[in-house]
């Protein structure tokens, strides 16, 4: 990888990063024209598609199988789905660290889809063996108050967190593989790069969507086997559709320099070595060198304090380069902008937990007899984002390029804050419903009675659904893009893993904060927020707190946005 720098009068060096040279699947040279980029990456997001519809086979409804054949209490049951999917968006880190510095992506690929099938392999095993029935396990209340046996429950959470750990060297390795098919430094596939964020976001919710509507009525009314078993047999499909594509797929060549978690790692503990050294002996000694980095280079200058050999030794290999530490700032520069997307990912985990608990109690009915199964509701959100990537890629960035004369039409900081501020919006919109929800169980005096249909349609929650779809379009598809392209080259899959780690570190968050709210309301007499009655619970206070947290969240993210200074290669604008 080369890397270069570009200084304006006023502002500090920043990265140019070149792409890795390419190679085939048998280490012969290639070039790459977009279209050819293309045809790899219609293999990739085929691959993406079966695994979103594998994966949210089993999150979209977990919930209803917890509280059901599990017989966990709601709040419970939302603590373990939010753990769950915490760890299974936190597991990237270590995948893409495996792949990035080990195996290679296309390696990590093929063995985590094989741990993949066998997680889903046990998932399946252990919803088809003999079990209590549950609907013997309620108490007059319509409650669960008994659980399955032991082993049962023990090897359904092992398989569980197998999936997780498959997730972990999947998810960050496929989308970076995808992305590797384009040159970001040639202009017209760069454009095609962030074509790509949009249209393989749109194959994910795809196959969400998909997932959704058909999985979620087989798990609630037919067979939870049988709804664990079909995901099994895609995750296979998937693996064969990506072995096919191999003939197609362009590979970054890795030379024999450092790992780059070891040159980064280096600049950060040189610096700690030299804590003590002063900013003027640090010009003085680099100058003296013919090395000295452009005096605008003032962010994170502590780092600059790597540019010199602990104690003044002046031997080769003590000393990091300028490239280094511009990489380590780099990274740095992240956290910011990862730290304050934390609350957006909190509110997302409602999607799957509270919202489809608050549509169980609701009026599901659709013509005469049959009820749509409350988890489909999160179909809302795939649909949005189906029908709005288009509009998004098609019209709104052709219009917004006209206007600011970027590749994208609007900076990728700029795309994550609109969604930040739609979430919000959806937020409020939650409360109102919620609040709406009661006043009705209480004005039909259903209260007491959990397990009655409140005669409120859950259409109610449609509109909380499709501004979150709208927003992930702006947000998560933002982020992705934001830390694929703002790390150096080989940090690629590390990148995504640092996107999807967001989501994970939320979902801890909300399942603290649900533990939390939980012994602080509950006890004593009282019903807590998340009562299992959810007539008496109320969600709508929860829901008016992520509201406010998502406001100061949003405050805070513009001020670091507005300062970022983006990696030249990006082509990205100046804040």
């Amino acid at each position: 990888m080369a890397i270069s720098y570009h200084s304006t009068d006023a502002e500090a060096p920043l990265l140019e990063v070149t792409v890795d040279d390419a190679v085939d699947y048998k280490g012969r040279p290639v070039n790459r024209s977009s279209s050819g980029g293309w045809r790899s990456a219609a293999f990739i997001i085929s691959v993406e598609v079966a695994e979103r519809f594998a994966y949210y086979g089993i999150k979209s409804n977990l919930i209803s199988y917890l509280t059901g054949p599990l017989g966990q209490s709601m709040a419970t049951a939302a603590e373990n789905v939010n753990a769950w999917s915490g760890t299974a968006s936190l597991m990237p880190l270590v995948g893409a660290f495996v792949a990035d510095s080990f195996l290679g992506r296309y390696r990590t690929i093929v063995i985590a889809s094989l741990l993949y099938i066998l997680g889903l392999g046990l998932l399946t095993l252990s919803a088809v063996l003999p079990s209590l029935n549950p609907s013997d396990c309620q108490n007059p209340n319509g409650i669960t108050s008994c659980s399955p046996p032991k082993f049962q429950e023990i090897l359904f959470f092992f398989s569980l967190y197998v999936v997780a750990v498959a997730q972990g060297g999947h998810k960050p390795c496929v989308q970076a593989f995808g992305a590797d098919q384009f040159d970001r430094q040639d202009p017209e596939e760069c454009k095609a790069k962030s074509s790509f964020f949009n249209w393989w976001y749109f194959g994910s919710c795809t196959g969400t969507l998909t997932t959704l509507l058909v999985l979620s009525y087989i798990q609630d009314n037919l067979n939870w086997g049988l709804g664990f078993g079909i995901p099994c047999i895609s995750m296979a499909v998937a693996l064969v559709v990506f072995l096919l594509g191999i003939k197609t797929y362009r590979f970054s060549t890795k030379g024999d320099e450092k790992s780059p978690f070891a040159r980064i790692g280096q600049v950060f503990v040189a610096a700690i070595k030299n804590w003590r050294t002063t900013h003027s002996a640090i010009a003085i000694e680099q100058e003296a060198r013919g090395t000295l980095p452009h005096q605008g280079s003032n962010q994170f200058r502590f780092l600059n304090k790597a540019l010199l050999a602990p104690d003044g030794l002046k031997e080769d290999g003590k000393v990091c380069s300028i490239s280094e530490v511009e990489e380590a700032k780099a990274v740095l520069r992240l956290v910011p902008i990862w730290a304050t997307c934390l609350v957006y990912a909190v509110v997302f985990a409602q999607s799957t937990t509270f919202f489809t608990k608050q549509g169980v109690t609701m009026d599901r009915s659709i013509g005469s007899g049959f009820d749509i199964p409350a988890a489909s509701l999160q179909s809302f959100i795939s649909l949005s984002i189906v029908l709005f990537i288009p509009i998004y890629d098609r019209i709104f960035v052709p219009l917004a390029r006209a206007i600011t004369k970027k590749p994208a039409g609007i900076t990728m900081l700029q795309r994550i804050g609109i969604g930040m501020f739609l979430s919000f919006i959806s937020m409020v919109i939650a409360v109102l419903v919620e609040r709406k929800r009661l006043e009705i169980a209480l004005e039909y005096g259903l209260v007491d009675i959990p397990k009655a249909t409140i005669p409120m349609s859950v259409w109610w929650l449609v509109p909380q659904y499709v501004l979150f779809g709208v927003a992930n379009v702006f947000t998560m598809v933002g982020l992705q893009e934001f830390f694929y392209d703002q790390v150096p080259n080989e940090f690629r899959s590390v990148g995504l893993s640092l996107y999807l780690s967001i989501f994970g570190v939320g979902n801890y968050l909300s399942s603290f904060l649900i533990s939390a709210i939980e012994r602080a309301t509950g006890g004593a007499g009282h019903d807590s927020w998340f009562a299992d009655n959810l007539n008496r619970a109320h969600l709508d206070y929860f829901y008016m707190l992520l509201a406010g947290l998502s406001a100061v969240e949003l405050a805070i993210y513009l001020y670091f946005a507005k300062s970022y200074i983006y990696n030249r290669g990006s082509r990205q604008e100046i804040h």
